[in-house]
């Protein structure tokens, strides 16, 4: 593993970036949204509102069609924040070529050890799938994290949702194998949040102590609590977070101004 990002004493912020949705053509778009503008413009966004970050989040479908000029496009955009980033994959991206690039670039980690945190990245992609599924080998990568994470409070994240969220379509399309996951974080008071994209929409909640975050795509949103697929006019956005040493989280979302990326209102699906 890299060497820790600052002390225990020390404050980590973070900057969550998901769902971007790269095409190998930059000129593609999603449901008529030009994603690699949009991620742009969200990325322009973070440069002006946070001055000092310690490390980048992309939680999963950096890309739409899995192609590798996708992620180097991706990887060109976020070498503009001034800090480390890493990635997991989402249901759209190719995870082995992740991990291959991800292997050259140090985009790719087990865990991040951050401030007085361990930030644990689980892949829970499905080749060919759209929900998602820990594997045996992830569960042992947490249990590892957490058996080494000593005094550390820990954040694990993923790309697909372990709670229901209240959208009839969406939520079959979540984390299958959610019963192997919340027990293991619910045992452990060390585990303070679960972070994860796929739902194209902010999530908020607390369970059991855990504080369940879900941020804003940097393309197209989902509308909250649809019975079936529907778009959303709310503008692309990000997530920050503040990992404070005793164990306390301070978060909000940032979007770009309303109206500037809107997909197509007649978009039945992607």
């Amino acid at each position: 593993m890299q060497s820790p990002i600052g002390t225990p004493s020390d404050s980590v912020c973070i900057v969550q970036l998901t769902d971007s949705h790269l095409y190998a053509d930059p000129s593609a778009d999603l449901l008529g949204l030009d994603t690699a503008a949009s991620l742009q413009a969200v990325i322009d966004l973070v440069r002006q509102e946070v001055a000092d970050m310690d490390l980048v989040l992309a939680t999963g479908d950096i890309t739409q069609d899995g192609n590798e000029r996708a992620y180097r496009r991706f990887i060109e955009a976020a070498s503009a924040l001034p800090a480390p980033c890493y990635w997991i994959p989402g249901n759209h991206d190719d995870a082995a070529l992740m991990a291959q690039i991800g292997a050259q670039t140090g985009l790719s980690r087990d865990w991040v050890d951050a401030g007085n945190w361990r930030i644990v990245l689980l892949d829970s992609s499905i080749p060919g799938a759209v929900a998602g599924h820990l594997s045996a080998a992830q569960l042992e990568q947490l249990d590892r994290a957490l058996e080494g994470a000593g005094e550390r409070f820990v954040m694990v994240c993923l790309h697909h949702h372990p709670v229901p969220i209240g959208c009839d379509w969406m939520d079959p399309l979540g984390l299958l194998n959610a019963g192997d996951l919340l027990p293991r974080l619910k045992a452990d008071a060390r585990v303070k949040v679960v972070l994860w994209g796929h739902i194209h929409q902010e999530l908020d909640q607390q369970l059991d102590g855990l504080r369940l975050l879900a941020t804003p795509s940097t393309c197209v949103q989902f509308a909250r609590h649809s019975s079936d697929f529907a778009t959303d006019t709310q503008a692309p956005g990000y997530r920050t977070l503040a990992l404070l040493p005793d164990g306390r989280i301070e978060t909000r979302v940032s979007r770009l101004q309303a109206g500037l990326f809107l997909p197509d209102p007649g978009a039945v699906g992607y």
